[in-house]
């Protein structure tokens, strides 16, 4: 395993990153979702990311569980805040400075820690001032529950805006979380150049589509049985904006770059993001150990500039790069 500092920090993460979105609490049984998390440990990785909302809290107690007996100094949990969780009341969503106080109180026990990491907000709250969210994520840590702060889905505007709030109140935002893949590069043009700049380092999720860049959804077919394209709890309606035949034949093309570069097509498609000096994490998720031993291959892998053309002339304009789509799949409203 490679490992990278997040942001301008000192802080140094796995560059392949367990994440449980989908699959603890939900989609797998405790004992596999424990058997994933051994994989991964085993594999060298140590940074582990979830979120209070994943299968409403109980993916961050599956993971709790799965690290309670590990050295917590040789680990780090990074977790989110903003989605609703519990009942949904009015006050149980957001970047309000009770929803985060309430909600990492929930979240560190949850995970059987004293402090998390990283702590990002989920998504940016526009009904909230942000000099409030940024005030009360400096009290988080000044009371020593989180050590970093971060953010997923804002704009390079609101990352910046977030940046300098940061700043003045003496605290360090260092990571942003988005979506990035060959097929979605969205970041590329505005908030990649923006993190650069501000010291900020990318934890990027999703980096095979979905499972659309394993190459196992043939144009024309079915989805195979048990892929997240059948899943009617969340899978599926992610998936869906990739189920298009034209793009799925554009990724069977990438087989034979892969196979040139001694690599599966999920490891190639790991390997791509993490080419991307301002990426310092690649998410990966699983439901089988196996999953997990797999897609560890793709650290330290540095693809030839050949290859990287090869993958560019390979999807043409199925990938989509228009920076607005940040905003425009951003919630405009808190979601209750």
């Amino acid at each position: 395993m490679d490992f990278r500092y997040l942001g301008n920090s000192g802080l140094k993460i796995s560059e392949i990153t367990y994440g449980n979105w989908l699959t603890h609490g939900s989609q797998v049984e405790n004992d596999a979702a424990t058997a994933c998390v051994r994989a991964a440990l085993d594999a060298g990785i140590s940074t582990f990311d979830t979120a209070d909302v994943y299968a409403n809290t109980r993916a961050e107690s599956v993971l709790g569980e799965a690290l309670v007996s590990e050295r917590r100094e040789s680990l780090e949990i990074f977790t989110k805040v903003y989605w609703p969780t519990g009942p949904g009341g009015k006050n149980d969503t957001g970047l309000s400075r009770k929803h985060i106080m309430e909600s990492i109180h929930g979240s560190l026990g949850r995970l059987r820690t004293d402090y998390v990491d990283l702590y990002q907000a989920h998504r940016y709250d526009t009904e909230t001032p942000l000099e409030e969210t940024m005030q009360a994520f400096a009290d988080v840590v000044r009371q020593g529950k989180a050590l970093y702060i971060g953010v997923s889905e804002w704009t390079a505007d609101q990352i910046r805006a977030g940046h300098a709030l940061a700043k003045d109140l003496g605290i360090q935002l260092i990571s942003s979380q988005p979506q990035y893949s060959m097929l979605w590069r969205v970041i590329e043009d505005e908030v990649v150049p923006a993190c650069e700049e501000l010291g900020v380092s990318q934890i990027v999720w999703s980096p095979i589509a979905q499972g659309i860049l394993t190459g196992k959804y043939k144009p024309g077919e079915a989805p195979p049985a048990g892929s997240r394209a059948t899943d009617d709890k969340g899978g599926a309606d992610m998936i869906k904006r990739f189920m298009d035949d034209d793009l799925l034949a554009r990724v069977q093309k990438l087989q034979p770059i892969a196979d040139e570069a001694g690599l599966t097509m999920a490891q190639l498609a790991i390997a791509w993001v993490l080419q991307n000096d301002n990426v310092a994490a690649a998410l990966v998720g699983a439901s089988r150990p196996e999953q997990v031993e797999s897609n560890v291959k793709a650290a330290g892998v540095k693809l030839e500039a050949s290859a990287m053309t090869a993958i560019d002339e390979a999807l043409g304009d199925v990938v989509v790069r228009d920076p607005a789509q940040t905003a425009a799949n951003a919630p405009k409203g808190r979601v209750a």
